[in-house]
């Protein structure tokens, strides 16, 4: 019996893939029970997170839990197999203690998934699936985690997705205290976002989830307010930031929404948004969420122009200008001017 891990994860596959064989943390305990069931695996640990889906497990051979994965989420093997990285013994523990630094993060020394790491130990000590192999292994990649982390400046910086779009939104705004904050959704990432936001005392914070008490609950431990999903189309255009995050498969915000939403802030700049669950942002602008862009409304007068990332305030977008254009990276963005 030997020890393999096996995914696949932001490096290897695009999000469309990611999230098709992504798991359901309520049902965790049952699609452990399930691989060892139905495949000759002795033990096993699943980490899903956004951005990673990864089984740790000790079996003698690990294409049957490949397959199984795919079987699982009812996908065809052939759909998945190309984005598959697969790493035995010696590189499998190599490749835990790695991902439980935050080395193999998308935003480097992060250090959410060190808890997530925590998180799928328990769900298979729970499930009854973690044995002597993996339970020693995990013990050891725990302590690993912490020495690289008291002993290294990996986590002296900016190291975090949500502090990451503090970041970006004070480079954008002069002062957040005098911004209005929506969150939508209420989830663990979301929590993390309104902890990191609530600390520059914005002016309105506000959490809009499906369910109210949850999102009522969630914003009263920042001073904040609630509000029904039902609700968004009336009152996004109220807010300068928005992030939003959910478990939904379909998009939160629409085209249509966004485009009302920026030609109601008549005096106003239009608001920034980290989307998760917001294609109608993503369609607005077919360019990365931190590249600020304009364009005149009718379209005309276009020209091309690039800007180092020190003027990012000044392209804050213009009053009751729509978003539209195409970029390689943050620093460099193609606006279109209003004519003479």
């Amino acid at each position: 019996m030997q020890l393999f891990a096996l995914g696949i994860n932001h490096h290897t596959a695009p999000l469309a893939v990611r999230e098709q064989v992504a798991f359901d943390p309520s049902r965790m305990g049952q699609a452990l029970h399930d691989l060892l069931r139905a495949k000759p695996v002795r033990e096993a640990a699943i980490l899903s997170t956004c951005n990673r889906t990864e089984l740790y497990c000790a079996a003698e051979n690990p294409q049957a839990a490949a397959d199984w994965l795919a079987e699982y989420h009812s996908l065809s093997p052939q759909k998945i197999h190309p984005y598959l990285y697969q790493h035995p013994q010696q590189d499998a523990v190599r490749h835990m203690f790695r991902v439980a630094a935050g080395l193999d993060s998308m935003v480097l020394g992060e250090p959410q998934i060190l808890g997530q790491m925590k998180q799928a130990a328990r769900a298979a000590e729970e499930a009854g699936t973690m044995g002597t192999l993996l339970g020693k292994l995990f013990q050891r990649t725990f302590a690993v985690a912490k020495e690289v982390r008291s002993t290294t400046a990996i986590g002296a910086n900016t190291v975090s997705m949500a502090a990451a779009a503090v970041h970006l939104s004070a480079r954008i705004f002069d002062s957040l205290a005098a911004q209005q904050v929506l969150f939508i959704g209420a989830g663990e990432m979301v929590e993390l976002c309104a902890a990191h936001f609530a600390a520059q005392k914005p002016k309105r914070l506000t959490i809009a989830n499906r369910t109210l008490e949850r999102g009522a609950d969630l914003a009263a431990r920042f001073s904040g307010d609630a509000m029904r999903l039902e609700q968004l189309g009336e009152r996004l255009a109220d807010y300068d930031i928005v992030v939003s995050c959910t478990a939904s498969s379909l998009p939160i915000i629409g085209l249509g929404m966004v485009e009302r939403a920026l030609w109601s802030r008549p005096r106003r700049s239009s608001p920034i948004a980290s989307p998760v669950s917001c294609t109608g942002w993503n369609r607005a602008r077919r360019c990365r969420p931190s590249a600020p862009c304009a364009m005149r409304p009718n379209g005309r007068a276009a020209t091309r122009w690039s800007m180092p990332s020190s003027s990012w305030r000044a392209a804050t977008i213009r009053p009751r200008c729509w978003m539209r254009c195409r970029t390689a990276s943050p620093t460099s963005c193609c606006t279109r001017r209003p004519t003479p």
